[in-house]
């Protein structure tokens, strides 16, 4: 959970009230998640995340990984 949340903070600077508004978050959710991911509003951003909670759990254990890989 720690980590999701450091990822969260550093990718949403700006936008921590609002991600679904962030370039740089609908940038990578539209190259994670492909077309169907571009200019989500907020229920379809919640309901994303919810849906592939699975699939953004296993990204953020992969982030948590390369920045442990990065500190040693």
């Amino acid at each position: 959970m720690l980590n999701a949340l450091r990822y969260y903070w550093i990718i949403a600077k700006g936008y921590r009230l609002h991600p679904w508004d962030s370039p740089y978050i609908q940038w990578r959710l539209e190259t994670f998640f492909g077309k169907e991911a571009a200019e989500l509003d907020r229920t379809e951003f919640m309901s994303l995340m919810w849906r592939e909670r699975v699939r953004m759990r296993r990204f953020l254990d992969w982030v948590g990984e390369r920045r442990r890989a990065q500190n040693s």
